[in-house]
């Protein structure tokens, strides 16, 4: 998970040891917190599921009481997350700049986030005040003290954002930094009465040029939509900001959403216990002997893995390390090996517990059970053209001293591997059969990962353990500030009117849903590698998801479709973040396997098109 730390880029420059001490030691106690919060709402949801399958003896509060706690995780987690610099933005362009422009890009860049923040500082203060006379329904107290986590974290992520600033700038590039943001703000607000007359051409001004102009400068994603969410609303309408602080409590507090911080969990512990590791040894014991074989073993480590953790980086991390040094031996070359890595990630990602699949289910309203079933069958198909195309480059594989397994070692490995085995298919059954949530499996698989790691697979030590909860709610922070922002943005798209123009152009496109369907595959594509995952469908699901209902699609097809298409654009160099971050687990240059990687998309490409033109590949299943 370090791994994803650094390849999310810092948010500023690094700091030197002293600051970093300095930092880590008033920021502990907010990470304590937040590590306790996490075990609460986990111990919670146990108590819960305990209570309602064993008992049949539902608690109704424990919901109440993990919504207000699972708020105050993700404020806590996005303030640590900057800290860690661990949110997510696009640093392809400032690496381009000479030195020292780039230290003026990058002070930029931190000053648009406090402005962000500072701009949210009093309409979420106000969202606290204006929460104070809704009451809870099971526990009749005031909505204030879960709404609180939201201005508390903004206060928190200012304090953090204008030290880092303050510490890691040069005080001209602050002057400069802060005089340019001045000027442009100063700038809408004079011309605001004429922004007011230009009506949805501010939605390309804002929402467009200004996310572009951040996401170039390397502003993390979620601050890209939040200011140009509230640059769009302060200088164009009369809505109070105090709406995006709505929108974003709403985009963050689903009771679905509580599954991603627990899945992450899940991988950290995967990756600690050597879970995964038993696991690749088994299926490399089984396949590692014939042509294509090691080829075969990271695809099918990742299919697996992959259902355990629902994380890409985790999946990654856990397989590259395991499997890398055999396949330089047989004669692979770096470059290809990473290019099998990211598009085999990139397919894997819709294997359950997908984090992706549980958002897009809260967002979309489409059902999570179906996505998990259909996404195994999806990922298959995507598996077999890689694994074809796998085959071919393999036709020269030096095999001289490969040598099939004994017997013994097989059976030594799927005994070893044999508890880890268990979690995909509990995962996979229990949600996609309705016999649980998706939130109720991830606390299981997370006690029983727990359990069986400390007693067959080495142990995890306390200390340990809280540096996962740490790291899991730095993480979820980055994710779910994310949704919140995107949401934010979604809703402000939609109440300027230009979501029905866009269906009513969409719908009346020759070739129905035929059309559709391409125009959707190249639009996710595209934003996947732009945005990132999350982000892409955010925004666009709110939009895009009622045209194709109109055309009769399914909604279980039409996810897994986008899903797809915006992991193989999120794996597409030379913008996808998810190439760079395989690049980087593997300890092989971008530029070297940029050439590499380009079959191994069109072998996915292939996938999609089948995926998209043939429906019961995905409804099949439901």
């Amino acid at each position: 998970m370090s791994t994803a730390r650094e390849d999310a880029a810092p948010l500023s420059v690094p700091l030197v040891p002293a600051q970093i001490r300095v930092g880590a030691a008033l920021l502990r106690p907010f990470e304590a917190l937040a590590a306790l919060l996490l075990v609460v709402i986990i111990a919670l949801l146990l108590v819960g599921v305990t209570s309602r399958y064993v008992f049949s003896l539902p608690v109704v509060w424990i919901d109440e009481v993990v919504s207000n706690s699972f708020l105050w995780l993700a404020m806590l987690g996005s303030a640590i997350a900057i800290h860690r610099n661990e949110h997510l933005r696009l640093t392809l362009f400032v690496q381009m700049l000479p030195e020292k422009f780039a230290r003026f890009v990058n002070t930029f860049a931190l000053l648009v986030v406090a402005t962000f923040l500072l701009a949210l500082v009093e309409p979420s203060i106000d969202y606290v005040v204006n929460e104070w006379p809704v009451m809870t329904p099971a526990l009749n107290i005031s909505n204030s003290f879960r709404v609180a986590a939201i201005a508390s974290g903004v206060i928190l992520m200012l304090a953090i954002v204008l030290t880092y600033a303050v510490k890691t700038s040069t005080l001209r590039d602050l002057l400069a930094s802060a005089l340019l943001i001045a000027a442009v703000a100063t700038l809408c607000w004079l011309i605001s009465p004429t922004l007011k007359e230009l009506g949805n051409v501010n939605i390309v001004i804002f929402l467009v040029g200004v996310v572009s102009i951040c996401l170039v400068a390397g502003v993390p994603i979620a601050f890209c939509f939040g200011i140009a969410t509230l640059s769009f609303l302060a200088f164009t309408t009369s809505i109070p900001l105090v709406v995006v602080v709505g929108r974003m409590d709403e985009g963050m507090s689903s009771l679905i959403l509580v599954s991603v911080p627990i899945f992450v969990l899940l991988g950290c512990v995967l990756d600690s216990t050597g879970m995964g590791k038993a696991i690749i040894d088994f299926v490399a014991s089984l396949i590692g002997h014939v042509r294509a074989g090691m080829s075969y073993v990271l695809l099918g480590s990742l299919f697996i893995v992959s259902g355990i953790s629902g994380s890409k980086v985790s999946d990654m991390a856990t397989v590259a390390p395991a499997l890398f040094p055999e396949m330089k031996r047989r004669g692979h070359k770096p470059k290809e090996m990473i290019a099998l890595l990211a598009t085999g990630a990139a397919m894997a990602d819709t294997v359950p517990p997908s984090i992706v699949l549980i958002v897009l289910g809260s967002v979309a309203g489409v059902s999570i059970a179906g996505l998990f079933n259909a996404g195994v069958v999806v990922a298959m198909v995507l598996l077999i053209t890689l694994a074809i195309l796998a085959r071919w480059k393999a036709r020269h594989e030096n095999l001289q001293d490969v040598r099939r397994a004994p017997f013994s070692v097989v059976k030594r490995t799927l005994l070893v591997a044999a508890p880890a085995l268990v979690l995909p298919f509990l995962i996979r059954g229990a949600v996609g059969g309705g016999v649980a949530t998706a939130t109720e499996v991830s606390t299981i698989a997370v006690l029983y990962a727990m359990f069986i790691g400390m007693i067959l697979y080495g142990g995890v030590g306390v200390r340990k353990v809280y540096a996962m909860c740490v790291e899991t709610a730095a993480l979820s922070g980055a994710i779910l500030m994310i949704l919140g922002t995107a949401l934010a943005m979604a809703w402000a798209i939609t109440s300027s009117g230009v979501a029905n123009q866009l269906a009513v152009f969409l719908t009346t496109l020759p070739g129905g849903s035929i059309t559709f369907m391409a125009v959707s595959i190249v639009l996710f594509m595209v934003l996947g590698s732009l945005l990132e995952g999350l982000p892409a469908i955010l925004l666009f699901a709110p939009l895009m998801y009622p045209i194709a209902r109109k055309l009769g699609i399914n909604d279980v097809h039409y996810s897994m479709v986008v899903v797809t298409a915006m992991n193989i654009g999120l794996m597409a160099p030379p913008i996808g973040v998810g190439f760079y971050i395989a690049c980087r687990i593997g300890n092989v240059s971008a530029d070297e396997a940029m050439g590499a990687i380009w079959p191994y998309i069109a072998a996915l490409i292939a996938g999609l098109l089948i995926i998209a033109y043939v429906p019961w590949i995905s409804t099949g299943v439901l």
